[in-house]
Order: C-alpha cells, then structure tokens, then sequence
C-alpha cells in the first residue's frame, strides 16, 4: 500500500494538533516518523503515531512540554526534556549541540525525561545535513540479556551515527545494540513469522523462537554477544547516568505502562565540526573513502558493496517520488489513528 509523503505527513500532523500539539512541535514530530518511513524503518515511523497519542492523551507525556537547558557550558549542556515528545528533545538537543560544536569544535548534550526518541538516526542525519558528524545514543527499560544472564539488564539501547560526504549522501547507521530491535520482533509476530533462534533468549537463558514470549518471559539478545552487550552499557552512561535520568529498570514502558505515568527516557548528542579539524577537504576524503569501498572485490554473485545508509538514502528518494510502500502491520496501527480523528489516508 503507497502512500504519498505529503498525505502521511499531514496525517501525522493533524492527529498530533488535534490533541493539543502545537503546530511546530507536530511538524518536527511528523519530520522524524515519515523520515523514518522513508529509509524503510517502518518499525520507528507513523507506526508509532497511535501510541504516541495514547501517552499524550493519557498525561503520561506532556503534549506542551517544552525542553529546557538545565545546566550548560561551552561544549556542553544537560537538557530537561520536560516528558514532551520524544522527537522535540531530541530536535531541541542535537541543535544545541551542533550550536555548541560550531564554537567549539566538538559538544555533547544529554537529555533527560523525555519520551520515546523514535529512530535516533534521524537526530544523527539531522547534524550530518549541516556538515557535521552526528552521534546519537539513548537508553530504555531493560529488554536485553546479558551474557550468561537469564533476564534482561539493559534496554535495546541504540547508537547511530551519520557522517557528512561531499558527492555522496551522508552515511548513516541507526542501530538497537540488541541482536534485534523489540520492535521487529512484535512486527514479525504479528505477521506470524518465526522468529529466528538468534533473536530471544528465554526465561531459561537458552536461545527461543517462541516469540509471544517477549518481552514478558523473554529478553532480547544482545548484538554480538558480549560486544553489543558493551555497547550498550556504554549508551546507558552517556545517556542515562550522565545527565542524570533513570536508569535500567527506572525507565518505564511507553508501550506498557499506564498511559498517565511518564516513561522517563534519556538520550545523548555528540556534534562534532569537522571543517574545523580538517577544512574543507573533508568531505572529499569521505568521498575517497566510500568509493574505495563500493570498487572493492566483490563475492560471488555480489552485485555492490554498500556503506551504512545508502540504501535508506534510495529508499527515501523512491518514496518521495512514487510513495512509501507501507506494509500492513504500519497500515493496521495507522487506522487506529485515523478512525480516531475521522482522517482520511489516501493511497497511491
């Protein structure tokens, strides 16, 4: 099912407006999810839209908190993300870090109590666009297994980042440090699809492909063992202990939990200027580097060899012209939405 970007972002819009968003903090909102849409990460898009408004109807998250800079100095600040969305923090944040980077070269920024972030690599995309390097990271309630664990310890903490290129668009990657992230595994049990044996680990410690078990009797698996597991402990530093917000099992279930109770997530921005370390060659030796990598040797039967985030980077630019192909499982979320407000999504 296609649907054009222009009709999923007024969607977005309207039902956001009409629950008492403002209209500038609906238009970021709506940025980041049909962005998200775009690059084919239906797990983090407008499919998120129903329960986002459940949160804000239900008081949980506040639909006019606005963020605000609760200590700071010339490369660094702690912003209080007041329970607004998830995506006005995060907008509010990377700005101010880009802000502080182009003074100083590199800043950071951490956020705390706010909401669900969405994809975090739309926050690390949105400094790419302006020439720098972007980092972002956040943490969660606790979905992911440790090691030799038999529940989860950490949340699906995720990293992105997005570097800028000259000729080429910037790469980006936008990662769960889980094996997985806890939305694909809902979407791929509401599809009915096995789960693969890589993805859970059960309340016995074992791998499981039993996938209504999660995330009440089972946990994620963490990326690459006791790798992912470092990672993600080092986003649950950055984002979580730094600022000073709630930690592993502080942070609560934005799908979950009731609807009046704030879900208290953090996440954390890295800017860095890179004219001011390199000049303006920068972004030709990005280029150097990534066709380097795309006129390597190839496998058998390999056609390319991409960077992280060219394919997204297609993908969006396929979508903005023919539409997005939503798949069902978004469509079925989207309609709660949509026969809530009386809206209407046109397809293509």
């Amino acid at each position: 099912m296609a649907v054009s970007v222009e009709a999923l972002h007024d969607v977005c819009m309207q039902a956001l407006t009409r629950i008492g968003v403002s209209p500038s903090d609906a238009q970021t909102t709506a940025d980041a999810l049909v962005l998200a849409d775009t690059w084919g990460v239906y797990t983090h898009g407008s499919k998120l839209l129903a329960g986002y408004i459940r949160r804000l109807s239900g008081g949980g998250w506040n639909v006019t908190g606005r963020p605000v800079i609760d200590r700071e100095g010339p490369s660094w600040a702690i912003v209080d993300g007041a329970h607004a969305l998830g995506q006005v923090g995060g907008e509010f944040s990377m700005s101010l870090a880009i802000a502080k980077a182009k003074t100083t070269g590199i800043a950071y920024v951490g956020m705390k109590n706010t909401a669900h972030i969405g994809a975090a690599g739309c926050f690390a995309a949105q400094a790419a666009q302006e020439g720098l390097i972007g980092i972002v990271t956040g943490n969660d309630i606790p979905s992911v297994a440790a090691p030799n664990a038999r529940g989860a310890v950490l949340g699906s903490n995720p990293l992105a980042y997005s570097v800028p290129a000259k000729k080429h668009p910037p790469i980006l990657l936008d990662m769960a440090t889980a094996a997985v992230a806890g939305g694909k595994v809902y979407a791929a049990h509401q599809r009915g699809e096995t789960i693969p044996a890589t993805w859970l680990i059960g309340p016995d410690g074992h791998p499981t492909t039993d996938g209504s078990l999660y995330p009440q009797s089972a946990s994620l698996a963490p990326m690459a063992g006791h790798k992912g597991y470092g990672l993600g402990l080092l986003a649950e530093i950055l984002a979580g202990v730094i600022p000073g917000g709630a930690l592993t099992w502080q942070v609560g279930s934005w799908i979950f939990d009731e609807a009046n109770l704030p879900s208290k997530h953090n996440a954390a921005f890295i800017a860095i200027d890179v004219q001011q370390f390199c000049g303006d060659s920068f972004g030709e030796r990005v280029d150097y580097l990534i066709d380097e990598l795309h006129q390597a040797p190839k496998a058998e039967g390999a056609t390319r060899i991409l960077v992280p985030g060219e394919l997204e980077w297609e993908r969006r630019e396929q979508a903005l012209k023919n539409g997005i192909p939503l798949p069902a499982d978004v469509i079925e979320k989207l309609n709660i939405v949509t026969q809530q407000f009386s809206l209407a999504l046109p397809t293509i």
